[in-house]
């Protein structure tokens, strides 16, 4: 048999799960395996939130082939919003202290019935609102391609690791893009799926007035597709639901996309782009157009100051909402000095707006979901970069502090991600796909959004992009591989 460590280097967790139901893998192997890569890079990213070997070893002993597409692949759960039973849930905050979950989330327990195994919980910001994954908890994640830089945020710890070889995929989630800035940041794949079509209960109904959703971040295309397909489907009582594709999303990925007409959004807002991401995204443009699309210059119909006016309105509000709740649970209120300068800033200029300033954000943000679907009458996905440049040195978007203006906060880590936000917002699915590194061997993501509900699609072109243009040779300079790795080609 192959070596355990080569073939973790070689394969996706699709593949790794074909060695497990073929009896020439046990999950435990895997596990063992995976703790020692984990082990390997961990000093260097700090990735990790908490370890769960012990379970993780319990549940590998009693996996067996046909548990799930899954079955023995070892994982990690983002901690943000995201239960996990017996593992401490902080949400990135001291606020929470020892709180540890007696529940699985609903996208949890479905990863666990397609058979995945959980070694531990990656870090996020607190309470997920920075495109950087540092907090005062945790510290700062590190970015497997410059250890210097920001992994992103908030999923910043999962992509770290997939990015470094410990896994083949892990859990995120993204209220604004933490699953595709940190893709971006980190070289690797990064789905945000359609609004309603993962769940998000039973703690949450609806994140961030439902633009929050989960999904995992993957080194493979096929992955992040199989996973949709183990994990996607109406919740019961949840308040949104996406239509479902008509087969599996794992054969979107069969046959080449029709086709189609891609809108280029090379700036949105006041700020600029740099030009080493206005030079990944044409790149984008001209690997598209070589396969057949059509790619036509177009501006999106937003303002994005008085769009993220409204967003901000709505996460000041479930910001407050959340920290009253928990200083309920706990029997004593937070108190500010607990809470990090980001969150502090958004609870004082946010914190205490109306019902009724409530309610016109979350009916502003439909109005324009609207206007996006009137938009992609004409188009069929939208092309735009996924930062507006290069990945961010560590410190520069973790704020010490509070005496920032609430704009100038936007401004800082929007100014940085102006484009993913917004289909948040849209409910759109949207994709970050990792096909530019820079002069400075950073990586840099081409983002994708289409219809609402035409995930396929998006997974269909990912597949086609990856096969013309492959990123699983690129290897960070810090990784898990057995053979090691080496830098990107210039």
């Amino acid at each position: 048999m192959r070596d355990i460590q080569q073939l973790i280097d070689d394969e996706d967790a699709i593949g790794l799960a074909a060695w497990v139901r073929r009896g020439e893998v046990q999950p435990v192997e895997l596990v063992e395996a995976v703790i020692a890569r984990l082990e390997q890079v961990e000093p260097q990213l700090n990735a990790v939130a908490e370890r769960l070997y012990e379970q993780a070893r319990e549940a590998a002993l009693g996996a067996h082939a046909g548990q799930g597409v899954f079955a023995g692949v070892p994982t990690l759960i983002k901690d943000l919003f995201a239960p996990l039973t017996g593992a401490a849930m902080t949400n990135g905050s001291f606020a929470l202290g020892d709180a540890r979950a007696d529940m699985d989330a609903e996208v949890v327990a479905r990863l666990r019935r397609a058979g995945c195994v959980f070694v531990g919980t990656s870090t996020a910001p607190e309470f997920g609102t920075s495109y950087s994954t540092e907090s005062n908890r945790f510290g700062a994640t590190r970015n497997p391609w410059s250890t210097g830089h920001s992994a992103g945020g908030s999923s910043g710890g999962a992509a770290a690791l997939v990015a470094a070889r410990v896994v083949p995929f892990a859990h995120g989630n993204d209220g604004g893009g933490s699953l595709r800035v940190p893709a971006s940041c980190c070289g690797v794949f990064g789905l945000k799926p359609s609004r309603g079509l993962l769940p998000s209960g039973p703690m949450v109904g609806e994140g961030w007035a439902g633009m929050s959703t989960h999904h995992c971040i993957t080194l493979s295309v096929r992955d992040s597709a199989g996973l949709l397909d183990a994990t996607a489907g109406i919740e019961l009582g949840a308040p949104y639901a996406a239509p479902m594709a008509a087969q599996p999303y794992a054969l979107a990925l069969q046959q080449a996309p029709r086709p189609l007409r891609i809108a280029l959004i090379e700036q949105v807002g006041p700020w600029s782009t740099s030009a080493q991401s206005l030079e990944a995204v044409r790149q984008a443009a001209r690997l598209c157009e070589s396969l057949g699309h059509r790619v036509t210059p177009a501006q999106l119909p937003v303002v994005l100051p008085e769009f993220l006016d409204q967003v901000f309105t709505i996460i000041g509000a479930s910001t407050r909402n959340y920290v009253d709740l928990l200083g309920q649970l706990r029997g004593t209120p937070v108190q500010p000095g607990e809470l990090e300068a980001r969150t502090r800033i958004i609870l004082r200029d946010k914190g205490a707006v109306s019902g009724a300033q409530y309610a016109a954000a979350v009916e502003w943000i439909h109005a324009f979901g609207r206007q996006m679907a009137w938009f992609m009458r004409d188009h069929d996905v939208i092309l735009s970069p996924t930062l507006a440049r290069e990945p961010a040195p560590i410190g520069e978007l973790h704020l010490q502090d509070d005496s920032l203006r609430l704009d100038e906060l936007i401004e800082r880590f929007h100014s940085y991600s102006p484009f993913t936000a917004l289909f948040n917002a849209s409910g759109q699915p949207a994709m970050s796909v990792p096909l530019h590194w820079s002069a400075n061997g950073l990586p840099m993501g081409a983002h994708f959004a289409a219809r609402f509900g035409e995930d396929a699609t998006l997974l269909a072109l990912a597949a086609q992009l990856e096969q013309a243009q492959p990123w699983r040779h690129r290897i960070a300079p810090v990784n898990a591989c057995v053979s090691g790795g080496f830098a990107p080609a210039r």
